[in-house]
């Protein structure tokens, strides 16, 4: 992950996101929320998890989402780009900690989290890093642990069409669902499953009640794999 690459587009984050989603009729918070609250759910409210690492924590986007549907879990948003977490810091004080990363090792000992996400990161994780990605987060989650990876849909048509007009997207590469899976399996994580989510936008949001039952249909603008560390607290 390229720090300066990061730095440059802190200052404009939310105005190009908010761009390059426009067809969804949905804004950032929007897309930034929905994964907590699947996340929360996927961990019957999250009672048990102590501690969350954001992996990729940019602006901090999370904080808010995380405050509100897992309030009892303290969070560590983590990102290789100063500028993002000096504005994150500025927007969130002290509700979260905001941890420089190198790109190579995470800064805790192992077992520290119970939880780790990635939100739409790992497409700017050079292909050849991103088992060493892996690793490094298995080794600080504790036993037990799980860890939530989104990312875009390259299947989806209006997908494709907001990455590649997205400025901090240009050096993106798209990640199958399917491939994504068999990296956590890879890596030594149990239990991986695969969720396709995002099938309509806001104006037929109506219908949204229906996409628990498409989760199998890699049709959705997004989707998320999720994988335990094997053992137990």
């Amino acid at each position: 992950m390229r720090q300066a690459e990061f730095d440059k587009f802190a200052d404009e984050y939310l105005a190009l996101h908010a761009t390059s989603i426009h067809a969804s009729g949905e804004s950032p918070a929007f897309f930034a929320e929905y994964k907590i609250k699947d996340i929360a759910a996927a961990l019957d409210g999250g009672r048990h998890v102590e501690r969350i690492l954001d992996f990729g924590g940019g602006i901090g986007a999370s904080v808010p989402h995380v405050r509100r549907h897992l309030p009892d879990a303290a969070l560590t948003c983590l990102d290789v780009s100063d500028r993002s977490l000096e504005m994150a810091r500025e927007r969130y004080g002290n509700e979260a900690s905001f941890v420089p990363f190198d790109g190579t090792r995470i800064p805790f000992d192992r077992d520290s989290f119970d939880v780790a996400f990635a939100a739409c990161v790992f497409h700017h994780i050079d292909v050849a890093a991103q088992p060493m990605a892996f690793r490094e987060i298995i080794r600080v989650l504790r036993p037990g642990g799980h860890l939530f990876v989104f990312e875009h849909n390259p299947y989806n048509p209006l997908t494709r069409h907001a990455v590649n007009t997205c400025p901090f997207d240009e050096n993106a590469v798209l990640i199958a669902g399917q491939r994504m899976r068999r990296a956590l399996q890879e890596a030594d994580f149990s239990d991986v499953r695969l969720r396709y989510r995002l099938f309509f936008p806001r104006i037929l949001s109506l219908l949204r009640f229906i996409e628990p039952h498409l989760a199998w249909l890699p049709l959705g603008a997004q989707y998320y794999v999720w994988g335990r560390k094997a053992g137990s607290r």
